[in-house]
């Protein structure tokens, strides 16, 4: 899920329908953002980062670990172990024509990706893309609290809640947001200080 997606149009009958659906909504963001910044490098090897690449498997575009073992034998160092050695070329290809700026080197068996430490100005680009990322997050959450109060006025209009009860709840949607921002917040102040983090 792209976390600006627009939810599918919905008949709210009471606040707490209209409060659940925004805390699924908002979690999915959180959940989405940690999905996106597992992809993010540091100086320290991580499978994570292979998650977004995909490999032209038979014609499917297949996510590496659908491919392969993954492992972290050292700090600098990620393996990878194809089940199908047919495909090696494929998967050095891949990591090799993805942003991640790695240089892969295979022995027919087995794929060894050194992890180099980051130059300074490495890291400030990935910090700037990781800012990016969480601002695309806090976009998103915004955006599902703006729905739920739009989902509140229309019950207050149709006369289902009484003007107290649509107050009560937008304040609740509002600290539920800020909640949620504040989360995104905290990931990604985290994320930062590991891809600063000189080893």
């Amino acid at each position: 899920m792209k976390p600006e997606q627009a939810a599918a149009p919905q008949n709210f009958q009471s606040v707490k329908d209209i409060e659940s659906h925004a805390k699924t909504r908002m979690d999915k963001v959180l959940a989405d953002l940690q999905h996106d910044m597992a992809a993010i490098r540091t100086g320290r090897a991580s499978v994570g980062i292979f998650d977004n690449i995909k490999v032209d498997y038979y014609g499917t575009p297949t996510p590496i670990n659908q491919l392969a073992n993954l492992h972290v034998p050292e700090a600098t160092l990620i393996t990878i172990q194809p089940w199908d050695v047919s495909q090696i070329a494929a998967i050095e290809k891949a990591i090799r024509t993805s942003d991640l700026g790695l240089n892969p080197a295979n022995d027919g068996k087995l794929i060894r990706v050194p992890i180099p430490s980051l130059t300074e100005e490495r890291r400030k680009e990935i910090v700037k893309r990781l800012h990016h990322v969480a601002e695309d997050h806090r976009v998103a959450a915004r955006n599902i609290r703006r729905d739920a109060n739009e989902h509140l006025k229309k019950l207050l209009k149709d006369k289902a809640i009484s003007e107290d009860e649509e107050r009560r709840a937008l304040d609740d949607v509002q600290k539920m947001t800020d909640a949620h921002i504040s989360k995104i917040d905290e990931a990604s102040k985290a994320k930062e200080k590991d891809i600063l983090n000189v080893k």
